[in-house]
């Protein structure tokens, strides 16, 4: 918002400047050098005639007395200026002794000059009144012109502004509908691009969040049923069998079931809830080489099962901000992942290329098929049919890495190793 009120206020601000200035400009054009003849003038010319010709015919020493009464008496703004201090070009110092005389004009008023016959010495300053009516209706037309200005320049400039709000609420309209895939479209005159990126930020969540519950709800009632079947068919069972070890039987079976059916609802249910923890990030500066370290370390007992060796190349002086708890999940589920498709090995790599860190863990396993890397991070999904619901993998793993990096504002990419020839998965944290 605040490029918003940086450009109201430059705005509003311009518009006084440039609109006064130009206003200026234009009366001072307009004024500039012109003299306003009228009738008015013409009588005060004659005037000034017949006071010059009073004038010339007294001597020096009364002069000034005789101007002091014609400003007395017949209430004129007379002065005796001097003719050697009048800069004047000699075209109009030759209409100084022209009938009428001379009309000047200053930043205040006009004025008449004439010489006086016999006293060549001193001129004769007659100030015109000044006609207020006339100024007080261009004074107003100006300030009217002033305030229309800015109220066109506020209204043009509102335009690019009310159809940007137009445009987000008919997008939130349309997600409250359930169009979920709307979007603003970014634009270069927009002044709340902060705004829009938030509501697309905001719309991408909400659609990514309602396509996981939708899964969750389409794969819990699917993975669901079989436990359940099973839980029916041994209830019966026991309840038809008169053998205390079958029916003891049908019962561990059947607790078998129920323990299976916790582990896959409490699975699902912790990561419905994850978006909702992922509000509540502590990012601090971590050692990534020794977060790195700890993981592995976690699953170490795993390696040694399976006699697979994980190593560890790259800078270890690499501190980063970041959610510690978190990063140390993604990167367990990462390394046991691949543990458990890898034939002897495990590498990780840590780098730190232009402020941009990465973290890649590869395996010498048999890789990814091509036309299933785009679908690898969807929730509940199970490349491998081996490794089922009944061993405790419920799909959830890579989806829980891909929200983890979207909360950090990083991403994961899933390829097959160029080195090892298994799969890579590639962390990469923004700047």
């Amino acid at each position: 918002m605040r490029g918003l009120y940086i450009s109201i206020i430059l705005t509003v601000l311009g518009s006084l400047f440039f609109i006064g200035w130009g206003l200026d400009e234009l009366v001072a054009y307009a004024t500039e050098d012109k003299i306003t003849e009228t009738q008015t003038t013409t009588v005060y010319r004659q005037l000034v005639n017949g006071l010059t010709s009073e004038l010339s015919s007294l001597s020096s020493l009364e002069l000034n007395e005789r101007v002091k009464q014609f400003q007395q008496h017949y209430q004129l703004d007379t002065s005796l200026a001097s003719s050697k201090k009048i800069a004047l070009p000699s075209s109009l110092i030759a209409q100084l002794t022209l009938p009428g005389g001379l009309l000047l004009a200053s930043s205040a008023n006009q004025y008449l000059l004439k010489s006086i016959a016999n006293h060549p010495e001193f001129l004769l300053r007659l100030e015109l009144p000044t006609e207020t009516a006339d100024d007080d209706n261009i004074n107003f037309i100006l300030t009217l012109t002033l305030y229309l200005s800015i109220c066109f320049i506020l209204i043009l400039w509102l335009i690019p502004l009310t159809r940007r709000l137009y445009l987000l609420n008919n997008a939130a309209a349309k997600i409250g509908s359930g169009q979920l895939d709307v979007r603003i479209a970014s634009s270069r005159l927009s002044y709340i691009k902060v705004l829009e990126q938030s509501f697309n930020t905001m719309a991408s969540k909400l659609e990514k969040l309602v396509a996981d519950n939708k899964i969750l709800a389409r794969s819990l009632s699917h993975d669901i049923r079989t436990p359940m079947a099973c839980l029916r068919f041994g209830i019966e069972a026991a309840l038809d069998s008169n053998s205390i070890e079958k029916k003891n039987n049908y019962l561990s079976r059947m607790d078998n079931e129920l323990t299976r059916m916790e582990e896959m609802t409490s699975a699902f249910l912790d990561y419905a809830s994850m978006e909702r923890q992922g509000l509540n990030l502590k990012k601090q500066p971590t050692n990534i080489c020794a977060l790195i370290t700890s993981a592995i370390n976690d699953c170490q007992v795993l390696a040694e099962q399976k006699n697979i060796s994980v190593q560890l190349t790259g800078d270890n002086t690499i501190l980063y901000p970041l959610d510690y708890h978190w990063s140390y999940r993604a990167l367990v589920n990462l390394i046991s992942n691949a543990i458990g498709y890898a034939n002897s090995q495990v590498l990780l790599t840590l780098t730190n290329n232009n402020q941009q860190l990465t973290i890649t863990v590869e395996d010498d396993g048999k890789g990814i098929a091509n036309d299933k890397l785009a679908i690898i991070f969807t929730p509940f999904v199970k490349l491998d049919a081996d490794r089922s619901r009944e061993q405790g993998h419920f799909g959830l793993g890579l989806a829980i890495c891909s929200k983890i990096m979207d909360w950090h504002q990083g991403s994961i990419n899933a390829s097959n190793s160029q080195r090892l020839s298994g799969a890579c998965f590639t962390l990469q944290f923004p700047k």
